[in-house]
């Protein structure tokens, strides 16, 4: 039995919840999400929805979205707000 293997982004986050810390995973491709106590935990977790999600895909004959480009890069920014103002945040 031939075995596809498909790499798909996932974007973890941390995230505080009742005085505790719990990681969010995200894979955007997909609008799939899940969370875990630990970031592994939220890999583990995040790897079992997306096989379920295209396990549900095929089953039902819906096409299976493209896995993501390796060469893409992921980076956050700095910026500044105006002098004086205070952010609120949601």
């Amino acid at each position: 039995m031939e075995t596809n293997v498909l790499n798909y982004r996932i974007l973890i986050t941390p995230e505080k919840h009742e005085g505790r810390t719990v990681y969010n995973a995200l894979c955007p491709a997909l609008g799939v999400a899940d969370f875990g106590n630990s970031i592994e935990l939220a890999k583990k977790h995040i790897q079992g929805a997306i096989e379920c999600y295209l396990e549900s895909l095929m089953k039902d004959g819906e096409p299976i979205p493209a896995p993501d480009l390796p060469d893409v890069t992921i980076a956050t920014t700095t910026v500044r707000l105006p002098h004086g103002y205070k952010p609120v945040f949601i």
